[in-house]
């Protein structure tokens, strides 16, 4: 993986405070011509002289961080990878530098999710229009989740305060594994909260309803157990966690209403995970079966995609997990969640790479299908993908089938069961695969859609190659 630059970010930092290389060097210890150096990406930031910089200005650590740059990259990219922007010659090199300023990179970002927001919004008026239906309520979407999985992605999807706070309650609670049900039952029960089952009546499906007048908690008769013991927690976290929820929220970058519900809502599935698969075990149990989640969800009692959730979650300093990545996706590939502690990027305005098997896993429902990708920039990971099923009802009732994808930086694959069987030293053994395709600079690809931004047409109508998209020579 390429080593982030941040010496534009410390030459901007300078400029802003309208400082010569020398006044800032001298501020900082250093001499002028090592200054010079760092700016120029010629030395490494160090630790010592970023924490000075922050003592003197003010300054957003996280912003310096490798992987929140390398998003930013990745964001750019997207953003200018919009046909919008094809008469405009933007190399690799320009957004880089444009990524190590991160407040104007942070507001293109922002404006190009308007823009789009703003073209969707559009797109529905027309629809309605055309179709003579009523305009009541139209309104280009926030996009709250995104914001949310902007925040899970800058806090690496690890909070010590819940994992503290799941640690506390599961004491006090007594629960006993793997059926912890029973244990939050009586946890709920001394706060003075009943439990109901209840069965399912009218056209709307509520998993989950807590009644704040009555101090009850019902749960829909046609959850399974380890969804029931999950909704528990869930509220027992929206119940007891608030302050530990508006901690984590007012350090965020949350600009709606929706946006600090659906953090709550996270959080507090966040915190379930953490309580049901409480870390040190779970990272125990990781570690003895080589992160098998099918074995792992029949020790703790929980689900597949629970397991996936919950492994991403191991960034304890110290008591480490491995890095994983986490998609979700539904069979017309529209991603509903998304996190990566792997260093892989996922785009953030287009779907995921066609070649991805975590797109192919819905031809074997239920079956874990294995993959080594290697991305256009050489690194490979390790992918594992399952389908899920979401079942709620009887005879009729929509089952959706989802795609759960977990997978991590091929180094670390001799501690996964899934390495073993794969030819990890043999660059043959991956298959090609990129970030989208108008990012994606393979030019033999024949599962292309769209053209490469990299790449100016040169489509010749005598001659097809792997795809109609052949790039000029």
């Amino acid at each position: 993986m390429a080593t982030a630059k941040f010496g534009p970010k410390v030459r901007a930092l300078r400029r802003r405070h309208g400082l010569r290389q020398v006044d800032l060097a001298q501020k900082l210890g250093i001499s002028a011509s090592y200054l010079n150096l760092i700016e120029h990406d010629q030395r490494a930031l160090t630790a010592p002289i970023l924490l000075r910089l922050a003592e003197l200005y003010p300054l957003d650590l996280k912003s310096f961080a490798a992987d929140d740059h390398a998003r930013l990259v990745s964001d750019l990219h997207e953003v200018f990878g919009d046909a919008l922007f094809e008469a405009h010659d933007l190399t690799t090199m320009d957004l880089r530098e444009t990524a190590s300023n991160d407040g104007v990179s942070r507001a293109i970002v922002k404006l190009y999710r308007a823009y789009r927001d703003a073209l969707e919004g559009m797109h529905s008026v027309a629809s309605k229009v055309s179709e003579g239906g009523d305009l009541t309520g139209i309104d280009p979407a926030r996009l709250p989740s995104e914001e949310v999985s902007d925040v899970l992605q800058e806090n690496q999807n690890h909070f010590p305060e819940l994992e503290e706070a799941a640690e506390r309650i599961a004491r006090e609670a007594g629960l006993e594994r793997p059926d912890v049900y029973p244990g939050l039952v009586r946890y709920l029960d001394r706060q003075g909260i009943s439990v109901a089952i209840v069965p399912q009546s009218g056209p709307q499906r509520i998993m989950r309803a807590f009644d704040p007048l009555k101090r009850r908690v019902e749960l829909s008769e046609q959850l399974s157990p380890h969804a029931r013991a999950f909704q528990l927690a869930h509220q027992i976290g929206l119940l007891g966690l608030s302050d530990e929820f508006e901690g984590i929220v007012r350090r965020s970058r949350l600009t709606t209403p929706d946006s600090v519900t659906l953090c709550r809502v996270a959080l507090a599935s966040y915190f379930a995970g953490a309580l049901l698969m409480p870390y040190d075990p779970f990272l125990d149990a990781a570690r003895e079966l080589r992160y098998d989640v099918e074995l792992l969800e029949r020790r703790f009692g929980v689900s597949f995609e629970q397991v996936c959730h919950r492994l991403t979650t191991m960034r304890r300093p110290g008591r480490e997990g491995v890095p994983f990545h986490f998609i979700r996706v539904d069979i017309a590939g529209n991603i509903s969640k998304r996190f990566s502690a792997s260093g892989i990027q996922f785009a953030r305005f287009s779907g995921l790479c066609p070649r991805w098997n975590v797109h192919s896993a819905f031809m074997t429902p239920g079956m874990v299908r294995i993959q080594l990708s290697r991305m256009s920039d050489g690194t490979t990971y390790l992918c594992v993908a399952r389908t899920v099923r979401q079942s709620m009802g009887g005879f009729g009732a929509a089952h959706p089938l989802l795609a759960i994808s977990l997978g991590c930086e091929v180094s670390h694959a001799r501690h996964l069961v899934y390495g073993d069987s794969l030819d990890l030293e043999n660059p043959k053994a991956a298959v090609p695969i990129g970030i989208t395709c108008r990012l994606c600079e393979r030019l033999d690809c024949d599962q292309r859609a769209f053209p490469p931004i990299q790449r100016r047409l040169g489509i010749d109508e005598n001659v097809r190659g792997a795809s109609f998209y052949t790039p000029a020579e």
